[in-house]
């Protein structure tokens, strides 16, 4: 039997590029749901970034702690059991348009409603809208939980052009353009371009550097040493060539995590809480939805490139990340990450993710994330997430037939969708457009973001089967949909996208007929009618080919 080479220099560039995956959800968690400055400008409806810092950061990070611990020992296991020298671990880490999820449907409301409902003071506020958040990341856990013993079925009842479109749309539309925005890589082009032309030489093109540095090391090494002297030389010639860059102030003293620390209080508030939670759990269930096709997507995408993992096992360990991590105070679900292509490309095994495990596990744990977050300019991280992006992509066409390639692209189209609808969303900051035209138009960008990935994965997956020759099942496909649709799981057109009975969402659109053309009734009777025809026309093509025969 050959024996396992489970770390090698590869797992290196794979750490560092898994890790700083992490680090970046967290970052974009800190900074969406705070201001720079809150601790001494308060903001009754932000949190304070030393609140997310020391309260919801912790808990996540031993949540990804768990992942990684099973996910490695997996990868040992599949070796041991196929003989294979180059099996590559699963990673897992912070599911990324969840975050933007939680942020901006759960924590920001809760927060919100603690100040304007319950009267609480700033600080309690924010205790509960983290309480809320906690409970609705067990409430999804447990589903998750619940769900995985079909993912096996899920793999074999989707085509894999399906399963492998809605996870290219995902890598290109968030995972690698996201990255551009967000004060990141094009919002700093003398750090961020820098870094990203360093990990396209040594990740994509394969150069190596002087001495085999690690190109996502260097890629950060770099970026940070040009946006310092940037900073620097800025101010010596009165021309700034970076923003302003200082780190925080003093931080509060560190308490470790302790178990069920958010979930510790007295009768009346958990009332509260928990009713609180069940309101927003129709909002969070599409977003674990989305993890669970997303983990089902994963493992087709490692087993693409040899590395054949139990979907069950692979969803469960999610969920249990998931929930510890709620247990311990954190707000973002678990999730496999779809970048296994890329740091298989890289050179990984399984050293990688024990090393992100034990890293982002102690940094949680000790409260490393708060230097981390002061010091590491995000121009110089989020290149690693063009990159696997961009590999994913690519893997994704080297294992779907060529035939199929027309589904992949037709998936992206709702990611794209998805991609339009964040700075539009920013830009009109909870209103809706004044003009009824531009309005009609924000509506439709929404049906089509809402749901985006399980309605790339049904778009793909039904054109697949119509190349392929299969209008019942492409019909089928079609039906599914129809059914998501009628219940907001894809194409709900209110912004936070809960899953509802279709007449408590007809109710909130506005009286206009062409808002209300829109509904979920007309998005389920659409797809009705179209399965209706590829089923009427494979009766006819059937009874065609009888009559030939």
């Amino acid at each position: 039997m050959t024996r396992y080479r489970w770390a090698q220099w590869g797992d290196i560039n794979a750490f560092f590029g898994l890790m700083l995956d992490n680090v970046a959800v967290m970052v974009i968690l800190v900074s969406t749901i705070s201001l720079p400055g809150a601790e001494s400008r308060q903001d009754d409806f932000r949190f304070s970034p030393n609140f997310v810092l020391t309260r919801m950061i912790p808990g996540t990070a031993l949540g990804v702690l768990l992942g990684d611990l099973v996910y490695t020992w997996m990868a040992f296991r599949l070796a041991r059991r196929t003989g294979r020298a180059e099996v590559t671990a699963m990673p897992l880490g912070l599911d990324t348009p969840s975050t933007f999820g939680v942020a901006f449907f759960v924590l920001l409301p809760a927060l919100r409603e603690g100040r304007s409902d319950l009267h609480l003071g700033h600080e309690d506020a924010m205790v509960y809208a983290w309480r809320v958040g906690v409970m609705v990341l067990l409430l999804i856990g447990g589903f998750k939980i619940l769900f995985a013993p079909v993912g096996n079925a899920v793999r074999r009842w989707v085509p894999q052009a399906g399963l492998l479109g809605s996870l290219a749309a995902i890598a290109l539309a968030l995972i690698a353009f996201i990255p551009l925005l967000l004060d990141g890589i094009a919002a700093v082009p003398l750090v961020g371009l820098l870094s990203l032309v360093i990990i396209l030489v040594t990740l994509i093109a394969h150069h190596e550097l002087p001495g085999k540095i690690p190109g996502a090391l260097a890629a950060v090494v770099l970026g940070v040493f040009v946006y310092l002297v940037g900073d620097q030389l800025g101010k010596a010639l009165d021309w700034p060539l970076v923003p302003h860059w200082e780190p925080a102030g003093a931080r509060p003293p560190w308490s470790p995590p302790a178990l069920l620390s958010a979930v510790a209080w007295d009768y009346s508030q958990w009332q509260q809480v928990w009713w609180s939670a069940l309101n927003k759990l129709p909002v969070a269930l599409p977003f674990a939805l989305a993890t669970i096709v997303g983990g089902i997507d994963c493992t087709e995408s490692a087993a693409s490139t040899g590395d054949v993992y139990d979907t069950r096992t692979i969803l469960l360990t999610e969920g249990l990340a998931s929930v510890v991590a709620g247990c311990f105070g954190g707000v973002i679900q678990n999730t496999p990450y779809i970048g296994h292509p890329a740091y298989k490309s890289m050179g990984g095994r399984a050293a990688y993710t024990l090393a992100t495990a034990l890293f982002v596990g102690a940094a949680g744990y000790f409260g490393w994330f708060t230097q981390l977050f002061d010091w590491l300019p995000r121009a110089a991280m989020f290149p690693i997430l063009v990159y696997v992006g961009i590999e994913i992509t690519a893997q994704t066409f080297r294992a779907t037939p060529a035939r199929h390639y027309t589904a992949l692209a037709l998936a992206a189209l709702p990611a794209f969708a998805a991609l339009a609808a964040i700075p539009l969303n920013q830009a009109l900051g909870g209103r809706e457009p004044a003009n009824t035209d531009a309005a009609v138009v924000v509506l439709t960008l929404r049906c089509l973001a809402n749901g985006f990935i399980v309605t790339s994965l049904l778009w793909a997956a039904a054109l697949a089967a119509l190349l392929d020759g299969q209008l019942a099942r492409s019909a089928l496909y079609l039906l599914v949909a129809a059914v998501f649709a009628l219940f907001g799981i894809i194409h709900s057109p209110l912004p936070s996208a809960p899953v509802a009975w279709p007449s408590d969402v007809l109710t909130q659109l506005p009286a206009d007929a062409r808002f209300r053309c829109q509904s979920p009734y007309h998005w389920a009777a659409a797809y009705v009618l179209c399965a209706a025809f590829l089923l009427g026309l494979a009766l006819v093509r059937t009874r065609q080919t009888k009559t030939a025969e």
